[in-house]
């Protein structure tokens, strides 16, 4: 599928035939529902075509000599067929609706469940603002197509095959003619469709670049304010602004066209059909009726035309958002393939791992390394050197493209998230609360966890103030509810944690960015969780290197030095050079 720009996201589109696939397995799923559609529609349909044809025979009847009487009689069935037709129409649509309804939801679960078995790596490089677009508005917009649009093409495309067929029954001659005229529909609808896919495809991407630079300033703001950075950050908001414009322009120019040519184009079939019929009226070949039955049947498909056409174009915009949102199934899952063994104690072992980031060269490159249980392991090293990296490694966000990581001899990588928390867990200076309630926020955690586990993992991390809460764990915190500061934010963070119970944990630096009296609350709470597990610290502070049990030096993505404290100062190396920096030249 031609995109018509460079994508700006690492999350992929889906090929035009894989929507295809999408849409056709939704209909199969509601197969009895759109056969009723269809079915129902044709009734519809088949209502329609009365109306035109008793008027010609009304004509035709009144040239005749016919009296009121008939003229009453046949216009009484045009009344009784033009509301067998509003009812038909009316539960068709109903039907439609309802199968739209049921279909989004069967996408909007399964966008959902995808998201949530993606890599985190992948979501976290594809950014916040492309996953949330494509979750919302996109979800949104093949809602409205499946709900809205899919039914009423179905329901006037149907009318129209029926119209058609109806003008060559009255007579072949006006239906060929009157076909011929409608060739400038064609035109302008195929002018348009060749042009629109990619440019909505660039209108969803620079809507997506527009979201995600809205939220990149949003949780960037209080450092965007320290910095003084907000004229850079209104120019880089001005910038993808502006390009959304143009692409929102450029489709609206797309439509504008559309609509102007198909409003000119319904005029000549009609035209074309009233000129020849005189003719033929005047030759006798047909009747006055059947012209005049031919000329509306061609004036009435203008409205199902129309209809077809004005859903078009939101077909096409509901094609490329599906797009994008199947797009998010071609990520590969973390729970595909045959379930990996479970680990064979709490040993966690690096090999020979490299990893690079994508377009870029490795920043982490052969590191050897093994990390005993219950051991305190600190990381140390330059900034860039790639602590952070092998963090994550550790803690199954990234997967090194050579070599492996291990824990318990089973690849990291190959533990799904649930079963892998259970061993290693990454805890950082950020804290997700969730919408809803204290106790959900909690099992998300342990989702079988009683209420009793649920305050003891709060307690063990000094969160008190859940007595304080005017529900207690049926508290609903958020925007709307109780708003938790920073300090207990961490905290129930952190008693997730402990209800996810892993023996390893993989830190980095989680009171870096907090506030003086914050991080004294976080370092108690980590304390309690700390107690008994194997920890792994990226430290920034080389106080916590000086409190492991062993320091692991990182050089440029190398490990270079590894052992204690007390061994790499005496070995003058690295870690004596940043230990002396850092303290001041005293050894202690």
């Amino acid at each position: 599928m031609t995109t018509g720009t460079t994508p700006t996201s690492a999350l992929p589109v889906a090929t035009g035939a894989a929507v295809r696939r999408a849409a056709l397995r939704l209909i199969r799923l509601e197969r009895r529902a759109f056969l009723t559609i269809l079915a129902v529609n044709a009734l519809a349909a088949a209502a329609a075509l009365a109306a035109p044809w008793l008027v010609g025979r009304i004509v035709d009847e009144v040239r005749d000599g016919a009296g009121t009487g008939t003229v009453d009689r046949l216009a009484l069935a045009i009344v009784g067929f033009a509301v067998a037709q509003l009812l038909l129409t009316r539960w068709a649509r109903y039907i439609g609706h309802r199968f739209g309804e049921r279909s989004i939801a069967r996408v909007r679960e399964e966008y959902a469940e995808r998201a949530l078995a993606a890599p985190a790596s992948v979501v976290e490089r594809a950014g916040t603002g492309d996953l949330t677009a494509r979750g919302t508005t996109d979800v949104a917009t093949v809602g409205s197509g499946l709900r809205d649009a899919l039914p009423d093409v179905l329901v006037n495309s149907v009318q129209s095959l029926f119209l058609v067929a109806a003008v060559f029954t009255v007579d072949p001659l006006l239906g060929t003619v009157g076909l011929i005229g409608l060739i400038g529909v064609w035109l302008v609808t195929r002018w348009y469709l060749r042009r629109a896919e990619s440019a909505y495809h660039e209108e969803g991407t620079a809507n997506s670049d527009l979201a995600e630079e809205l939220a990149a300033t949003a949780t960037g703001s209080r450092t965007v304010e320290a910095l003084g950075l907000q004229q850079r950050r209104i120019d880089a908001a001005e910038t993808v602004v502006r390009h959304c414009l143009r692409t929102r322009l450029r489709t609206l120019h797309l439509r504008s066209v559309l609509y102007t040519g198909i409003d000119i184009s319904y005029l000549l079939p009609v035209a074309a059909v009233v000129m020849l019929g005189t003719v033929l009226v005047d030759r006798g070949t047909v009747t006055l009726g059947a012209v005049v039955a031919a000329a509306l049947y061609l004036r009435q498909l203008a409205q199902p035309l129309d209809a077809v056409l004005m859903r078009v174009e939101q077909l096409q915009s509901a094609k490329v958002a599906f797009a994008r949102v199947e797009g998010l199934g071609l990520v590969p899952r973390t729970d595909t393939g045959p379930p990996a063994p479970e680990p064979d104690g709490e040993r966690i072992e690096i090999r020979d791992a490299h990893f690079a980031y994508d377009g870029g060269g490795d920043v982490v490159r052969g590191v050897e390394l093994t990390v005993r249980p219950g051991e305190q392991l600190a990381l140390v090293g330059p900034s860039g050197a790639g602590k952070t990296t092998l963090g994550r490694l550790l803690a199954g966000l990234d997967t090194p493209h050579t070599g492996s990581v291990t824990v318990g001899g089973v690849p990291v990588a190959a533990l799904d998230p649930a079963r892998l928390r259970r061993h290693i867990a990454l805890v950082t200076q950020e804290h997700h609360i969730f919408l809803g309630t204290v106790r959900d926020n909690l099992r998300i955690a342990a989702p079988d966890a009683d209420d009793t586990a649920l305050r003891a993992a709060l307690a063990a991390v000094g969160a008190d103030w859940l007595t304080e809460l005017p529900a207690g764990l049926d508290t609903e915190i958020g925007v709307d509810g109780h708003v938790l500061d920073g300090a207990q934010s961490q905290q129930l963070a952190l008693a997730r944690v402990v209800l996810a119970n892993p023996h390893t944990l993989v830190l980095d630096e989680a009171t870096a960015l907090l506030d003086p009296r914050t991080a004294r609350h976080t370092e108690r709470a980590l304390a309690a969780v700390l107690a008994g597990r194997t920890v792994i610290a990226v430290a920034h502070r080389l106080q916590t290197a000086h409190d492991a049990d062993r320091v692991a030096v990182m050089e440029d993505g190398r490990l270079t030095e590894l052992g204690t404290h007390d061994e790499l100062v005496a070995a003058g190396g690295a870690y004596a050079a940043l230990w002396h920096s850092w303290h001041g030249g005293e050894t202690g």
